[in-house]
């Protein structure tokens, strides 16, 4: 696979940087030596790369189609700010980000490093030095921009800021790095969509965010990618000590596409982590997820939730971790997957790593199909038996759907949703 690290080095944003000519280095001697996860490693048990491995990406990136300016009117969402990458590189015809709070920065990568270049050296890898694969490598030796977003002490932004990433060429690699940095007392709600043209292409995005003392972000992530695709996207937290951090995370497009969030909670902070996956076709989703209670008296909730069709196949690896000082710890861990098909498959890993001894802990994993009782009570009430059965599917979807509080992006989600379950006459309402 041609993987861009090739790419000449001068195109690469802040490559004037001493600092920064080191981190890539370092990264692509990793990477070279390393390659990608293989199913050798643990962590990638059950998602085998071999496919991605047969395919020639490029990290050239062409000037956008017409079919992206058609899927970013398909993206749009009232009541948001937002900033677009196209092909990995910020748009700001695109972006508006008008009215934004004063003091609050939104900005490429690329101007950051050039503008804020001590702020960006402060941050960039800190929050996942300890986590290293070959996706990490590839992205921190040739992200080509991102997204950085600092909101100053005490401010409060009122609706979301919506990062749009878009793919408008076949065969084409998109590696972006995001910094999210929010201060004390601050907040930040922030949205991520992914999509692009229906054909072939890699998107790797890699999110790091610090969340200073008594900071709160609730992050939305909607990964719709072309049905060909592949997609990997990280997102990698530090937690101050009495932080929030929340996410809801639906993933409902690719051909092969992983997901990892990690968080680490200071003393007590906060975490809450929600998913959904909708698998059908040959679609393969993977979600790895990893919360280390490194203080006392964090909390942690994380539910996951899968509806896997045909031949699809979903992964769910949490991981849990809870060090010796983190007395007083409040950690739930669920998982729950419904097969429709008798050749789609899940497969769940809960993992709890507990070194203290006053904490309450607790996981749960269920794998199964509808239940035929209530399939029947639905039909006995006059319900042919397909749309008995999109009804208990749409049931146990929504639940996840329904903890999403912005109202735009509350009916996009339930749209989308609702196309794998054509029988049901529900139309989504924005209020």
């Amino acid at each position: 696979m041609s993987t861009g690290l090739s790419l000449d080095a001068a195109s690469l944003p802040g490559q004037s940087l001493p600092w920064l000519q080191d981190f890539r280095a370092d990264a692509r001697v990793q990477y070279v030596a390393e390659g990608l996860p293989t199913v050798r490693s643990e962590e990638w048990r059950y998602t085998s790369l071999a496919s991605l491995q047969k395919k020639t990406f490029t990290a050239v990136a062409p000037a956008a189609s017409n079919q992206v300016a058609d899927y970013h009117s398909q993206q749009l969402l009232a009541d948001t700010w937002r900033i677009v990458l196209v092909n990995g590189q910020v748009d700001q015809r695109l972006s508006m980000l008008e009215g934004l709070p004063e003091g609050v920065r939104v900005m490429s990568m690329a101007a950051a490093l050039v503008e804020h270049e001590a702020l960006i050296h402060r941050y960039l890898g800190h929050a996942m030095a300890a986590i290293k694969h070959g996706f990490i490598a590839l992205n921190s030796a040739g992200f080509s921009d991102g997204v950085v977003v600092h909101v100053p002490a005490g401010t409060v932004l009122d609706k979301p800021i919506h990062c749009v990433h878009s793919v408008s060429h076949a065969e084409l690699m998109v590696n972006t790095r995001s910094l999210l940095i929010i201060e004390e007392n601050a907040s930040l709600q922030w949205l991520e969509s992914y999509g692009g043209i229906d054909a072939e292409y890699l998107s790797v995005a890699i999110t790091e965010v610090f969340l200073a003392e008594n900071a709160k972000l609730i992050a939305y992530k909607q990964q719709t990618e072309s049905s060909h695709a592949y997609h990997f996207a990280g997102m990698y937290c530090k937690q101050a000590p009495y932080s929030c951090f929340t996410q809801h995370h639906f993933a409902l497009g690719g051909v092969l596409a992983r997901s990892e969030t990690h968080t680490e909670l200071a003393t007590a902070a906060e975490c809450e982590l929600n998913g959904l996956y909708l698998g059908a076709g040959r679609q393969h989703l993977d979600h790895h997820t990893q919360i280390t209670h490194a203080q006392p008296h964090s909390i942690s909730r994380e539910y996951y939730k899968g509806v896997l069709n045909e031949r699809s196949r979903g992964v769910f690896q949490g991981r849990i971790i809870v060090e010796q000082q983190a007395q007083k710890t409040s950690s739930m861990m669920a998982n729950r997957n419904l097969l429709l098909s008798e050749h789609a498959e899940a497969d769940s890993k809960p993992q709890l790593e507990i070194y203290a001894d006053d904490v309450k802990c607790s996981h749960g994993v269920t794998v199964g199909q509808l239940d035929e009782k209530s399939v029947f009570y639905l039909q006995s009430r006059g319900l042919d038996e397909a749309s008995a059965r999109n009804i208990l599917i749409f049931a146990f979807a929504n639940e996840m759907v329904e903890k999403i509080s912005h109202r735009p992006l509350h009916a996009a989600l339930l749209t989308a949703v609702l196309t794998r379950f054509p029988k049901l006459a529900i139309q989504p309402v924005v209020g």
